[in-house]
């Protein structure tokens, strides 16, 4: 008697893996790929500070003279980054100025006491001429930091939210947190629209923080759930590198064509609002639906992917498919292991403890590195609208080249490669810093490499961890991300003094997280760890020079036929990127491939 032992990946080549089913589902993610990038990039057009000038004092705009003479008496005489000389933008001279007018004084004192400017005129023309937020609100000089205090909040809604929803989906299904997080995000931006004062905004903004990346990755996860594991790479990256770079490169100039900050952040809650039609739209999660003993459910939604993709499933699968789950009920309650393994025994014993370390650590720096590029274009020496589409295109070429070479090349050398050439890079612009195009050119080549870590991270970390603690360890590793991303609009800031600041420190981290990935056990082709003590030994057998490329393959893929002579044949997934990010209840664990007998 052959085992029966079947889960959905075991029923899906019957529905078929990747079929006109698969191809639908992967367009549907291009409207939530949007929502992301809308709710992740719109604040940094909202909030771009236009150059500003003090208004001069009353008494010298009631005067009949120049605005050269108006300047010269008001406005202090700073010395710019370069040593150049410039008017103040922030500071007038408290004197009066009616009395200095009657005694004829031409230019200032430098010995008069100084205050701050009342009011500002702004120059939109240095910000897609419109009104942002900064310039309305008069966010500038002692109020400069309100916009990168008002991302920071954004970032702990988004740690709140990543614990808060993904609770949610393990309770209530990805479905429904999908449309819910979609609403909230909707709602955010309706309400931003509307913001009089930094205390409205901050509240506004940490409700979209808590939206942030649910508002995508629910259905990132899904579409991964039902493509088969040899595809998951190749429609894991294809989609970021298709709709996400799409979006980020229009962004910008989207919202020059619109030229109203509020109307951009109204705008940016119609897609969310119509995503909401994915509650009568996808399909829920297999493994959750198996996992909450709704095996009818998964049974029809199976029956449907069959039905559209011209494939018919066998009535004795699904059967064995139903008795299986049940099966599984009964052993997961006898199961102590998966009933009582938290995020914290991870740190119990020694090995497991310092790739988890490790881990978090390269996740952080890697966080930081792409957030910090993200924003830092603002401080690059280019048009923030142009420099901004230009680094943002380089997602394509990044995500394509994962595709070409992450299942060869492996992670962990990979990871290395790109951060510390990223890192490498961005410290570079220290020798070009008289060059602008110099220094937007190697900005623009950090990036390309920092994209590349980004995403090997998101898969790295899934695979790293044991099945019992996969979902909650990834999503406490984001969450770790999150914190560190809380950096990235101070470090941003200071780059309005010191424009390279931002680069070089990048550049510091980057090479540090390049350093770090080479203390963590390469994934390519190995069976990832299941258990706790899977976890703890991981890796033992690797040295620390291997390299996957040089390394002989202890495994080759076998023919059907070979399979089928394998009584007890034990299959692992390779590629788990996305397929756990936030579900305690995607698990992946040593099964035995169901062939059909003969009768």
């Amino acid at each position: 008697m052959q085992p029966k032992y079947l889960d959905f990946d075991d029923v899906l080549p019957h529905a078929g893996e990747f079929g006109t089913y698969q191809w639908l589902l992967f367009l549907g993610l291009a409207p939530f790929c949007l929502n992301l990038v809308l709710i992740y990039v719109v604040h940094i057009f909202v909030s771009l500070p236009p150059e500003h000038h003090c208004v001069f004092p009353q008494a010298l705009l009631d005067a009949d003279v120049s605005n050269e003479l108006k300047r010269n008496l008001s406005l202090p005489v700073t010395l710019d980054l370069t040593g150049e000389e410039r008017y103040s933008s922030c500071q007038v001279y408290d004197v009066d100025y009616s009395q200095l007018l009657q005694e004829g004084v031409t230019s200032a004192n430098t010995s008069w006491p100084i205050r701050s400017c009342d009011a500002w005129t702004f120059d939109l023309t240095t910000s897609g001429n419109y009104a942002t937020i900064v310039s309305e609100l008069s966010w500038v000089c002692e109020r400069e930091w309100y916009a990168s205090i008002s991302q920071t909040v954004f970032f702990v809604g988004a740690i709140v939210g990543g614990v808060a929803t993904g609770w949610a989906a393990d309770k209530y299904g990805r479905v429904p947190v999908l449309v819910a997080t979609n609403f909230l995000g909707a709602a955010s931006f309706l309400l931003t629209a509307t913001a009089g004062s930094l205390a409205e905004y901050l509240v506004y903004r940490f409700i979209a923080g808590i939206s942030f990346d649910t508002i995508f990755v629910m259905m990132y996860v899904l579409v991964l759930e039902y493509v088969g594991p040899r595809r998951r790479t190749l429609v894991a990256n294809l989609s970021i590198a298709l709709f996400y770079t799409a979006g980020t490169v229009a962004l910008p100039w989207l919202a020059k064509w619109v030229a109203n900050w509020r109307l951009l952040c109204a705008l940016s809650a119609v897609p969310m609002m119509v995503s909401c039609v994915a509650h009568w739209i996808l399909p829920e999660s297999a493994r959750w639906l198996l996992s909450q003993g709704r095996v009818e459910e998964t049974v029809e939604i199976l029956k449907k992917i069959a039905r559209v993709n011209g494939r018919t499933i066998p009535d004795q699968v699904l059967d064995d498919l139903q008795k299986s789950a049940k099966q599984e009920t009964e052993s997961a309650s006898k199961d102590d292991e998966q009933k009582t393994a938290s995020v914290l025994d991870l740190f119990r014993t020694p090995r497991l403890r310092k790739t988890t370390i490790a881990i978090c650590l390269l996740w952080m720096l890697v966080s930081l590195a792409y957030d910090g590029h993200l924003r830092n274009v603002s401080n690059l020496p280019l048009d923030v609208f142009v420099s901004f589409s230009v680094t943002s295109a380089t997602e394509l070429p990044a995500d394509t080249f994962l595709v070409l070479t992450l299942d060869r090349w492996g992670r962990r050398w990979m990871a290395f490669g790109t951060l510390g050439l990223s890192g490498v890079l961005s410290v570079l612009t220290l020798l070009v810093a008289d060059n602008p195009l110099g220094i937007a050119i190697l900005a623009v080549m950090g990036r390309f490499c920092v994209n590349i870590s980004y995403n090997i991270g998101l898969q790295y970390a899934a695979e790293l961890l044991p099945t019992v603690v996969r979902a909650q360890g990834v999503a406490a590793v984001h969450i770790m991300g999150y914190v560190a991303a809380l950096l990235s609009p101070i470090i941003v800031e200071l780059g309005k003094q010191t424009p390279l600041f931002p680069l070089v420190f990048l550049g510091v981290a980057s090479v540090l997280g390049g350093v770090v990935a080479l203390f963590l056990p390469e994934t390519l082709h190995r069976d990832l760890p299941q258990t706790m003590s899977d976890g703890e030994s991981f890796g033992r057998d690797q040295a620390f020079c291997s390299f996957p490329c040089a390394a002989s393959k202890d495994r080759h893929p076998m023919s059907l036929a070979e399979i089928g002579q394998q009584p007890s044949f034990i299959r692992h997934r390779a590629s788990l990127r996305g397929e756990t990010y936030r579900s305690s209840l995607i698990r992946h664990r040593k099964e035995v491939l169901y062939i059909p007998s003969s009768e």
